[in-house]
C-alpha cells in the first residue's frame, strides 16, 4: 500500500458528504481527495454516492459523473479513455493506477481516491509532473547515432533485436511507478526513477543506437541508478504489465559487464 503526500504545510480534513441518490439500487461510496491552492483551507477528503445502474463501469467513468452532475469543481486529468496516454494515473484504494483501466466492481466497500503520492499538488487529483518529465528528457529519449543514415532505407533491426524492446516501449509515462517507489520519495531530486530508467534501458537495447558507451556514462552515478533498493513496489503497481525493476538490473549487470571488460 502506497500513502498519498500532502501539499506542504497542510493537514487533511474531512470534507463535504454530499446526498446519497433516491431509489439507488447499486450504491456505491466514493471518497475523493480536495484541494484548492486557491484558498487557504486545509485539504479533505469529499464523500459521494452513486448509483451504479446510472455510470459506467470504470473508475474513470464514476469521476466523471461526479464532475458533471455532482460537483463540477472536481479537478482531474484523463484523456484517451484506453490506457495509453497515461493522464489518468491516481491512487486508488492505497495504489497507483490508471483509473480509466479499472472497473469499479474490482473494488469492495469505500473506493478511496487520491492523486499520485510524493508529487506536490497542483489542485485536486492533478500531481505536479515537471521533474518527473525532465529527467525523462534528461536520459535522451531518442535514438543517436555516429554514422550516416542509409541512403536507400531506414534504419533496420532484425527480429531479435526487435524484440528486446518488448516490455519496454509499452511505457505510458505515467507515473505511477515512480510515485510508488520509496527510494524516488526521498530522493527524487537526484534518483531518475524506474519509469525513466526503464526508458534509459529501452534505448541502450536498441540496436539502431549508437551511443550506448556515453548513456551508461551518464547513468553510472550513485543516486541516478544505484538508489534502487529492489523494492519491487514499481514492478507490482505498473498499469501496463512491465517490469521496470527488471530494466534497472539489466542496466547495473551492463555497467558491471563494462567494468569487468
Amino acid at each position: 500500500m502506497v500513502e498519498f503526500a500532502l501539499p506542504k504545510n497542510s493537514r487533511l480534513t474531512k470534507g463535504k458528504e454530499y446526498p446519497i441518490p433516491e431509489n439507488a439500487t447499486r450504491l456505491k461510496h466514493f471518497e475523493v481527495y480536495r484541494w484548492n491552492p486557491d484558498t487557504e483551507e486545509n485539504p479533505c477528503v469529499d464523500s459521494y454516492y452513486l448509483d451504479l445502474d446510472k455510470c459506467g463501469p470504470m473508475v474513470l467513468d464514476a469521476i466523471l459523473k461526479i464532475k458533471n452532475e455532482i460537483d463540477s469543481s472536481l479537478t482531474f486529468r484523463r484523456s484517451c479513455r484506453e490506457g495509453v496516454c497515461g493522464s489518468c494515473a491516481m491512487n486508488v484504494n492505497g495504489k497507483n493506477t490508471l483509473v480509466c483501466t479499472k472497473a469499479i466492481d474490482e473494488y469492495k466497500g469505500t473506493i478511496k481516491i487520491f492523486p499520485l503520492p510524493h508529487l506536490d499538488v497542483v489542485k485536486d487529483l492533478v500531481a505536479d509532473m515537471t521533474n518527473f518529465y525532465a529527467q525523462y528528457a534528461s536520459i535522451k529519449p531518442w535514438i543517436e547515432t555516429k554514422t550516416p543514415a542509409p541512403s536507400d532505407h531506414e534504419r533496420l533491426q532484425s527480429k531479435e533485436e526487435r524484440k528486446k524492446l518488448d516490455g519496454l516501449y509499452e511505457c505510458v509515462l505515467c507515473a505511477c511507478c515512480s510515485t510508488s517507489c520509496p527510494s524516488y520519495w526521498w530522493n527524487s531530486d537526484r534518483y531518475l526513477g524506474p519509469a525513466s530508467l526503464l526508458q534509459a534501458y529501452r534505448w541502450l537495447v536498441d540496436s539502431r543506437d549508437e551511443n550506448t558507451g556515453e548513456r551508461l556514462d551518464e547513468l553510472e552515478d550513485p543516486f541516478k541508478l544505484y538508489r534502487c533498493h529492489t523494492i519491487m513496489n514499481c514492478t507490482d503497481t505498473c498499469p501496463k504489465g512491465l517490469n521496470p525493476a527488471k530494466a534497472i538490473a539489466e542496466i547495473k549487470k551492463m555497467l558491471l559487464v563494462r567494468q569487468q571488460g
